[in-house]
C-alpha cells in the first residue's frame, strides 16, 4: 500500500510557551477542525501531554458514517516536538509529527503527516479527495488559529544604512 505525505507550515504571533500549552492540549482540537466533521473528544485529556498518551475522538469524516479515532502519543520533547500515530480510525495509517521552535516575531508550527488509506484499490481511488480533504482541514486550522491568535506580522531587519564617502566629506 502506498504511504502519503501532507507537509503544512505555518507562523503564529505567539511566544513559543504559548504555542506549546495551546497545541498540546487535545481539547483545542475542536477549535481546529471544520465543524462538518463534528469532533469530539472522548477520553485522554485530563492530564497534559505525555508518551503514552491515548486520546479518543469521535469524527464524521463522512456524510452518514461516524467513527472513533484513537491517537498514541509515542515521542514528545518538550516545547520541540510530539507525535501522535493512530492505533484505531479512518486510515490505515497515521504517522503525524507535530513541530514547533521559535522565530523572531512568534513561532513556526510545522506539520508532516504520513498516512496510508484503508480498503485497498478503493482506497487508492479516492486518495485525491482524502488529499483535497486533507489540505481543506489544514485550511480551516491555518483559519482558525488567526482568528484565535491574530496574524503573523513578518518583521524585518532594520536597513543597513551604509554611509557614502561623499557624505562623510561633505
Amino acid at each position: 500500500m502506498k504511504l502519503y505525505q501532507h507537509h503544512a507550515t505555518q507562523k503564529l504571533p505567539i511566544t513559543l510557551d504559548q504555542a506549546w500549552e495551546f497545541l498540546t492540549d487535545a481539547n483545542n482540537l475542536k477549535l481546529l477542525t471544520p465543524p462538518e466533521l463534528q469532533m469530539k473528544v472522548l477520553y485522554g485529556t485530563d492530564r497534559g501531554m505525555y508518551p503514552g498518551q491515548l486520546i479518543e475522538y469521535s469524527v464524521k469524516p463522512l456524510p452518514f458514517y461516524r467513527t472513533n479515532w484513537v491517537t498514541h502519543i509515542t515521542q514528545v520533547e518538550h516545547k520541540k516536538f510530539f507525535v501522535d500515530e493512530q492505533m484505531y480510525g479512518p486510515y490505515a495509517t497515521w504517522h503525524h509529527v507535530h513541530f514547533i521552535k521559535e522565530i523572531p516575531g512568534g513561532t513556526l508550527m510545522e506539520d508532516l503527516i504520513h498516512y496510508r488509506l484503508p480498503l485497498g484499490i478503493l482506497g487508492k481511488l479516492g486518495a485525491p479527495l482524502v488529499k483535497k480533504k486533507l489540505e481543506e482541514i489544514f485550511r480551516f486550522r491555518e483559519s482558525a488559529l488567526v482568528n484565535h491568535f491574530g496574524s503573523f506580522k513578518e518583521t524585518t531587519a532594520p536597513e543597513n544604512k551604509s554611509v557614502s564617502k561623499h557624505q562623510i566629506l561633505n
